[in-house]
């Protein structure tokens, strides 16, 4: 992404909800970045925020966890807000664990629940 701060945002199905409405609550702040989401998450963030720049890449099961790692890979995610559902197993775990090992790889902040996500986003103000 050309110029500014990029954050990646991704939610499992039972989390989708969750995720629509941090966003909501937080789109103040997240107008100032460009956030990266996989495909179903992105067009829930839009539908409650359609102001905010999302690009949606293909949904997580499809390839689009691993489109978000590689951007993670390149320098281009400054930040991943990830909603993991812990009770509910997933086709694409791989990818999960894949997505989750390069972000701490590269060492960039990250959020796999609500209370984390909250504290993190208000860091963003400073």
């Amino acid at each position: 992404m050309a110029g500014g701060k990029c954050i990646a945002l991704i939610a499992h199905d039972q989390k989708k909800d969750a995720m629509a409405e941090f966003a909501r609550r937080n789109q103040d702040v997240l107008a100032d970045w460009h956030i990266v989401a996989t495909g179903t998450t992105g067009g829930r963030v839009l539908d409650v925020c359609p102001g905010l720049k999302v690009t949606r890449m293909k949904s997580g099961p499809l390839g689009g966890d691993q489109q978000i790692g590689a951007m993670i890979a390149t320098g281009e995610i400054d930040l991943l807000v990830f909603f993991i559902d812990p009770l509910t197993p997933v086709p694409h775990d791989v990818d999960v664990k894949a997505l989750t090992r390069l972000a701490v790889l590269y060492d960039i902040p990250m959020a796999l629940n609500e209370a984390t996500a909250e504290r993190l986003i208000k860091t963003l103000n400073h």
